[in-house]
């Protein structure tokens, strides 16, 4: 399956028991509903699927049970975060071992890579594999901006980098990509804040967080702006927006998870160091969760509005 790069692509959470192991009957439910609502890809072992916590053996069961359940409906792809090339390298052999269509891939871990460690990083894995890769550009929370200049330079030299998830919080940087690579470079909203603003200055898609609880509503807006109905995106955004902004949080994974509960369709256990919510934090997620289901859209037949080819 080649991966076109569109659409609305959850960063899905990773489901844990009671006992601290991998709820894949949980994880099977919320995919499952994400498949539902017509989502066009499935991105496992991100930041809210709590990567850093995760055994390379639990890794590996997440890609090879997703790719069970999907049955080839939508590409599956999972996150690279690694501290050295090496492991980089590693990861995108079992990734593609294991049935992964393509790859999420952020710069080395911890270090602080300069420009040309950067880009040698980047070439280095995408020379190893054939699987098509997403560039997660994201300056704000791991310190290392991959410039534009730094595209052009791999893009050259890497036809399988394919697409950037962009989360520099520029809005403006959606445009400037444009106009320097046009379709070269597929862009898709690593910010659920500015995810709408995102796609009518023309990003490609979504990568989307509270679409693991919400996912009808956010193909929703993707599907109404793509037909021209951006009125009616705009109206379910507005109303998307106070449960968005749980997303643009420190503790975004325990915020969550706690909608997908309210959802029914996740549980709220994380992976130590992480803890649940308590006090007045959790009371007032709780609360901004129970107002935007008390307030829920009736949403229209976004699906009709589907041409995609996945």
């Amino acid at each position: 399956m080649s991966i076109q790069w569109v659409g609305v692509m959850p960063a899905v959470t990773t489901k844990f028991t009671n006992e601290d192991t991998l709820d894949l009957q949980m994880f099977e439910v919320n995919v499952k509903a994400q498949l539902d609502a017509g989502v066009h890809g499935i991105i496992l072992g991100g930041t809210l699927g709590e990567a850093s916590t995760l055994s390379d053996s639990e890794k590996r069961t997440l890609v090879r049970t997703a790719v069970q359940i999907v049955e080839g409906k939508v590409p599956v792809i999972i996150n690279i975060a690694e501290q050295t090339t090496k492991g980089a390298i590693e990861a995108a052999r079992k990734a593609k071992e294991d049935g992964a269509e393509g790859l999420m891939m952020l710069p080395p871990m911890r270090y602080k890579a300069g420009k040309r460690e950067t880009i040698t990083y980047f070439k280095e894995v995408a020379n190893s594999t054939d699987l098509p890769i997403m560039v997660y550009n994201n300056p704000v929370d791991y310190g290392i901006e991959v410039t534009l200049d730094m595209f052009e330079e791999l893009l050259d030299e890497c036809p399988n980098i394919q697409a950037v998830k962009e989360s520099t919080r520029d809005i403006s940087n959606v445009t400037r990509i444009k106009n320097r690579f046009g379709n070269r470079l597929k862009i898709l909203c690593g910010v659920d804040t500015l995810a709408l603003e995102s796609l009518l200055m023309g990003a490609d898609g979504w990568v989307a967080g509270l679409v693991d609880a919400f996912p009808a509503e956010t193909v929703a807006i993707y599907e109404l702006q793509k037909a021209g109905r951006t009125s009616e995106a705009i109206e379910i955004y507005r109303w998307f927006l106070p449960l968005l902004e749980l997303d643009i949080n420190s503790k975004l994974v325990q915020n969550i998870k706690l909608a997908e509960v309210a959802t029914g369709i996740g549980t709220e256990n994380v992976r130590a160091p992480r803890l649940p919510l308590t006090g007045a934090e959790r009371e007032h997620v709780l609360s901004v969760i129970e107002k935007g289901l008390n307030s829920r859209p009736v949403l229209p037949d976004y699906k009709s509005l589907q041409l995609r080819t996945v």
